[in-house]
């Protein structure tokens, strides 16, 4: 009988346990990845691998272990302003911004429980403007360029200060764990989408379970999206796939290891996402490999130049010996250029001067003057007047030019005789043409230098054309008085004729 009370009694505790631990939560068969090695799937949701340039990247941050701190606004400073300086300073992280991405090192600060903003540089204050009256609490965190979170000791920093009066809102307790709440948030435009969280004061797993009987809490993250949830037990983030086109929700809780939510501010945060297929925003691309592993290393590295491979240098051929040089090939001979046929060209016409000069025969001694008229006298000057010389010249263009520039006044030719003056005029113009002929024909020096002669040349009197005997006959009937005709053409003919008759007289 005993053993049989014995077996109830022990029948007996152990439903009871069964019945008190009836409302706790029990987590899904695959709720973490610490508890499966498989990807879980709950719903439309399941969780996939990082993306590929994520995993390559991911080895390179290892090195940075950041160092984040708030210096500005001090802890549970009152402040009597609306606007607020805050300054930040970070150590052990190169923060930086890719110009040609748009990603890369950055702290996310968060005012109260808004969404965070990526801060690239620490130079200058961050400012707060319209911050409402009241407590508030600014958190700080190194985040990778993908926004995961750093999660070494003293990446996260965080400081609670008021505005003009202290408040119970937003002031965390900082004896109890603190979930802040990082991604997803805002826009995607690429799935695998990452969810990722912050911890603070949460004990580690193997120190909560080490002793069922002491006061350190084991703790869970609930994750719900769409409705659809799901727990977390280990602090890495995870990607997911199945989100719908256009807004979802999603939830973080903090809960203990009974399944109870830990009360504290922030510790049950929801945000609301959108999702749009084939985004081109950056972190699109970068999810979807768009990207080459060398342009996704200057989201990393601000010093990071892509590697140039080397040119390599042609080897040069193995020179030959003259026994092993083929042959060379006679070199082909030019083809014969057929002689060319000059066609005949017509005589050009002489240009010579010596040619084109007339014929000038010596004056007959019977021309030559008589030694009384040799010399010139008072009453002869008008003779060797350059003005009748012109007159006795054949040229009629000449005859009459000096026939308007000498006065109709008697000359003084009028005084000689008509044999006197033919004999005088044909002496003056045999003179005047030997003149000009020695001006035209040119010297035997220049004819060495083929210098020509810019004197053009003049008919002659033997040159010029006989008029008719009868028309002779006819002038020699007619009476001459002597006096000047009324025209110039008339003068001009008259002297041409006189000139001729005076010749025919003497032949």
């Amino acid at each position: 009988m005993k053993k049989i009370w014995s077996y109830l009694i022990i029948l007996l505790v152990f439903s009871w346990g069964l019945g008190g631990c009836s409302d706790r939560l029990t987590p899904p068969e695959l709720s973490t990845v610490e508890q499966t090695s498989e990807p879980f799937t709950t719903g439309k949701l399941n969780e996939v691998a990082p993306p590929s340039l994520i995993q390559q990247l991911q080895p390179a941050l290892e090195q940075y272990q950041p160092q984040v701190s708030i210096i500005s606004p001090k802890a549970d400073q009152v402040l009597s302003d609306t606007t607020v300086e805050v300054q930040l300073q970070v150590q052990d992280l190169p923060l930086l911004k890719n110009p040609d991405l748009g990603l890369g090192l950055h702290l996310n600060l968060i005012i109260d429980n808004e969404p965070s903003q990526a801060i690239y540089t620490v130079d200058q204050p961050i400012i707060l403007e319209k911050l409402t009256p009241g407590t508030h609490t600014l958190r700080v965190f190194a985040a990778r360029p993908w926004d995961e979170s750093f999660k070494n000791e003293g990446a996260y920093a965080q400081t609670t200060f008021h505005i003009f009066t202290k408040t119970d809102d937003n002031n965390p307790d900082p004896n109890l764990p603190l979930l802040t709440y990082s991604r997803p948030q805002g826009n995607y435009g690429a799935e695998p989408i990452m969810l990722d969280f912050y911890l603070t004061n949460a004990p580690l797993h193997l120190i909560a379970q080490e002793n069922t009987e002491d006061d350190i809490v084991d703790w869970r993250i609930r994750v719900i999206v769409n409705g659809e949830s799901f727990l977390l037990d280990n602090w890495q983030p995870i990607y997911l796939k199945g989100f719908e086109e256009g807004q979802n929700w999603v939830q973080l809780e903090f809960i203990d290891e009974q399944g109870n939510t830990v009360s504290n501010v922030y510790n049950n945060t929801v945000r609301l996402i959108s999702y749009t297929p084939n985004g081109q925003d950056p972190l699109s691309k970068l999810v979807r490999g768009e990207f080459t592993l060398a342009q996704a290393r200057g989201i990393i590295d601000p010093n990071y130049n892509p590697e140039i491979s080397p040119v390599v240098a042609p080897t040069p051929e193995p020179s030959l010996t003259e026994e092993e040089m083929p042959p060379a090939e006679p070199e082909a001979l030019p083809e014969p250029i057929p002689p060319q046929t000059e066609e005949p060209q017509a005589p050009l016409p002489s240009t010579s001067q010596e040619e084109s000069l007339p014929e000038i025969s010596p004056p007959s001694p019977e021309e030559t003057l008589p030694e009384s008229l040799s010399t010139p006298t008072e009453d002869t000057t008008a003779v060797e007047d350059p003005k009748l010389l012109k007159d006795i010249s054949p040229s009629i263009e000449e005859s009459e030019t000096v026939e308007e520039q000498i006065p109709p006044e008697k000359s003084t030719f009028d005084v000689f005789s008509s044999e006197e003056k033919s004999a005088i005029t044909e002496e003056k113009n045999t003179e005047q043409i030997s003149s000009e002929a020695e001006k035209i024909i040119p010297r035997e020096e220049d004819k060495t230098l083929n210098i020509p002669s810019s004197i053009p040349e003049e008919p002659s009197l033997k040159t010029l054309p006989e008029p008719p005997i009868e028309e002779l006959k006819n002038l020699e009937s007619e009476d001459y008085s002597g006096e000047k005709p009324a025209t110039s053409k008339e003068s001009s003919k008259y002297k041409w004729l006189e000139n001729l008759r005076s010749r025919l007289k003497r032949d």
